[in-house]
């Protein structure tokens, strides 16, 4: 039997900064993410120092929420000219789901649980003044504008994540990260604790840990693809206290987000091992890593390290009262095991055929450990290697076939692929972007993805509880970047994971989310600004080529140039295509009436006597990595130098290729220029053969060469293969994938993949 509870509360609500009007403008609804229902109706809600706020006791911890962030403007007071109104309603299936209803006199939230409210509320707030969540905002009076709003949560599991061990951040910045969170309605802060760099969280029975493993004596400096490697010779670290670790727990408990630790295992565990070596294999000192990428000292699988393990979990438990513990289980190279008595005998008296065996032995004894304390674990989607562990969630980030197997085989399912959740990616072509891993994962990649793998029917779709964006930090060392490479794309995910596929539409996105930057702004969140930039899409008819602009945000005018200079408010509008005949440079940028808004827009077109051809590949690019199609390895843009996962680059796991170029008028032709991406440390190798076949004008016959590459350790090979002068009607490029990948190389035993880009051909 619930009982309701009348607070009258005061507004004091006084003009904010230079405000001379009583009331702020009313503001049209833009929430993000999109409720799943919106109706405008007639009228406004004025909220002021006489609005009655009435609540049912069942919804307590969302209300004291909203008490917590307006008591620098709320007072007691007796007036009753309207009401707010939050009405516990058993009715209600989804305990997060909600119901809003605004009208002149009384604003109601229906919900059957703190939860539900709490998302209420968060819109709500969306629908004040941005100003609002301004710790100095005055005045005195709101208005609202009356509407009808029914909302639930599409995916149960609504996830970010931070990797604190390769950089750490501050209490007051994790607790801003989990505010930013709450405000669109995620629910689960994935907190990456431990790893080769850094051990992060304070455990008392093992001290070593906070004194030794949270500590490097340098780091990187630059990019690991960098050669040689450069350190700062700077001793980096730290831990979060285990009261820090209440505290931020709490904090996130009062917004409705629960905190999953992640503890690594068996691998990322060099960090220990250098303060504990009798949990190796090998018993030898190590040093907590200096630069990131896959370490070969790992947990041994003798009961010494599974003691150990127990006793730290044993307080992690005490810290995080989580239904799941994310104990990793990825990128554990297998050499140390091989040649490991301890784990040899291990295979032998458990029956095990291999060392992948052994690995899921150990998540397996991890898990029942786990399980026998009423907590479930989450791995990342190596744990399915050698077999599933029986209660593991599979967290999906190779793509969407780890995803896909244990959906099939009856686990649950958290997605997070590189390509789409991956947020350390660049999100921009400009080149002048902060250092990042590499990638390209732009706001409406994001935006674009369905966490349901297609190959999953209804039945099996329901092990999917959701998806996370990720945030790995080994190219932030600062907040200010790590909101920066988070915003907006966060906003993105938190419309992916709430947002059903009918409320979607990425320019209404685009649109509240420019509206969103000054909410941004006032929170003091660093996001990344690029709805003003350019896209560009070179197109073909025939042999007649054109090159198309286009910006993100409506009212906005595009002007250019097309001989190198940089275009003003005197340059040409861009209205249509541009015809494109020869080898050119465009630069473009969005417009006011006033100013440039945004960078410029820069784009070389090398013309050659491919572009416009007819193009084959005999396999389809993966999904992930489709780039512009074919006819984008031969329109005369080349792809970045850095990214490969941009709009030019096309990527093929694992597979053989073969690429053919027809002419519909036959062309002479001397060379043939190919570029391949060889970011080992993302598993990308440059090819080691190619082929090639030409066809010749003159008798049909055809000609073929088998080429070798020299595979260096250049982030960029380029192939460049020569001829005498010939008149030709078709090209055949066979592309060899490098294979597996070798021992002691990040992903050592999986396929890599291969990544092509422009063909030119002169």
């Amino acid at each position: 039997m619930h009982f309701k509870k009348n607070v009258l509360i005061l507004f004091l609500l006084i003009t904010f900064f230079n405000c001379k009007k009583e009331e702020f403008q009313i503001i049209n609804p833009q929430i993000i993410p999109a409720p799943q229902s919106q109706e405008i109706t007639e009228g406004k809600f004025l909220l002021s120092s006489d609005t009655h706020f009435v609540y049912d006791t069942e919804l307590e911890p969302a209300i004291r929420y909203w008490e917590s962030i307006s008591e620098s403007i709320f007072g007691l007071n007796t007036g009753k000219s309207n009401t707010i109104r939050f009405v516990f309603d058993a009715s209600i299936s989804n305990s997060e789901a909600y119901k809003l209803k605004i009208t002149p006199q009384e604003i109601t939230v229906k919900a059957r649980s703190a939860k539900g409210t709490f998302y209420a509320i968060q819109s709500l707030i969306q629908l004040l003044p941005p100003e609002f969540v301004s710790k100095n905002f005055k005045s005195k009076g709101l208005n609202i504008k009356a509407l009808e709003i029914e909302d639930e949560p599409q995916f149960s599991y609504r996830g970010m994540h931070l990797d604190v061990s390769r950089h750490m951040f501050s209490v007051d910045f994790i607790k801003k990260y989990i505010d930013a969170m709450a405000m669109l309605k995620m629910n689960t802060f994935h907190w990456h604790l431990t790893d080769d760099q850094g051990w992060r969280v304070e455990i008392k029975k093992y001290p070593e840990l906070n004194t030794v493993s949270a500590y490097r004596n340098e780091t990187l400096i630059g990019h690991y693809s960098d050669q040689p490697h450069q350190f700062d010779s700077k001793k980096y670290g730290g831990v979060y206290t285990q009261d820090q670790i209440k505290d931020i727990v709490a904090y996130a408990k009062a917004r409705m987000v629960t905190v999953i630790p992640e503890i690594e295992m068996p691998g990322h565990s060099q960090a220990v091992i250098a303060a504990y070596p009798e949990l190796g294999c090998s018993g030898e000192k190590v040093e907590v890593a200096t630069k990131w990428g896959v370490f070969e000292d790992i947990y041994c699988t003798k009961d010494e390290t599974f003691n150990f393990l127990e006793d730290v979990l044993d307080e992690v438990l005490e810290l995080f009262p989580s239904k799941y513990i994310h104990i990793g289980g990825d990128e554990a190279p297998k050499t140390r095991w091989k040649t490991c008595k301890d784990c040899q005998d291990r295979i032998k008296s458990e029956g095990l055929k291999d060392e992948h065996e052994l690995q899921n032995y150990f998540i397996t004894r991890m898990e029942k450990y786990l399980n026998s304390k009423g907590r479930q674990i989450i791995g990342w989607d190596e744990i399915l290697e050698g077999g599933l562990a029986p209660n593991a969630t599979v967290m999906s980030w190779r793509g969407t076939n780890g995803a896909v197997g244990a959906a099939k085989s009856g686990h649950n399912v958290i997605m997070t692929p590189t390509s789409h959740c991956y947020f350390d990616y660049y999100q921009s072509d400009n080149e002048d972007e902060p250092t990042a891993i590499g990638g390209y994962l732009p706001l409406e990649k994001v935006y674009g993805f369905d966490p349901i793998p297609e190959e999953l029917n209804a039945k099996e779709a329901k092990y999917v509880l959701g998806a996370q964006g990720n945030v790995w930090t080994e190219y932030m060392p600062i907040e200010e970047q790590v909101e920066y490479m988070a915003f907006p794309r966060m906003l993105a995910m938190s419309e992916v994971v709430w947002s059903t596929s009918e409320n979607k539409n990425y320019k209404d996105f685009v649109s509240r989310v420019e509206s969103f930057h000054k909410r941004l702004d006032l929170l003091d969140i660093n996001y990344a600004n690029h709805l003003y930039e350019i896209q560009g899409k070179m197109i073909s008819d025939g042999e007649k080529s054109f090159y198309m602009l286009k910006t993100l945000t409506d009212g906005k005018d595009i002007r250019y140039t097309i001989d190198g200079s940089e275009p003003t408010l005197n340059s040409e509008i861009y209205t249509s295509q541009i015809p494109i005949s020869k080898s050119i440079m465009i630069k473009a940028a969005v417009f006011n009436s006033e100013k440039q808004l945004g960078k410029t827009f820069t784009q070389n077109i090398n013309y050659h006597k491919a572009v416009g051809a007819k193009i084959m590949i005999d396999k389809k690019p993966h999904k992930a990595y489709s780039g512009s199609g074919a006819e984008g390895l031969i329109n005369g843009i080349s792809g970045s130098d850095t990214r490969y996962g941009d709009k030019e680059w096309l990527g093929f796991w694992g597979e053989d290729i073969i690429i053919t170029i027809t002419f519909e008028t036959p062309k002479e032709v001397n060379s043939i220029l190919t570029r391949f991406h060889n970011g080992n440390g993302q598993w990308i190798y440059a090819p080691e053969q190619i082929g090639f076949s030409f066809k010749l004008k003159e008798d049909g016959r055809t000609i073929n060469d088998i080429n070798l590459i020299k595979n260096n350790s250049d982030l960029i090979v380029n192939h460049s293969y020569n001829m005498e002068a010939t008149f030709i009607t078709e090209i055949e490029i066979v592309i060899k994938n490098y294979g597996t990948i070798p021992e002691g190389k990040q992903g050592a035993g999986n396929k890599a993949w291969t990544f092509i880009d422009e063909i030119i051909v002169n």
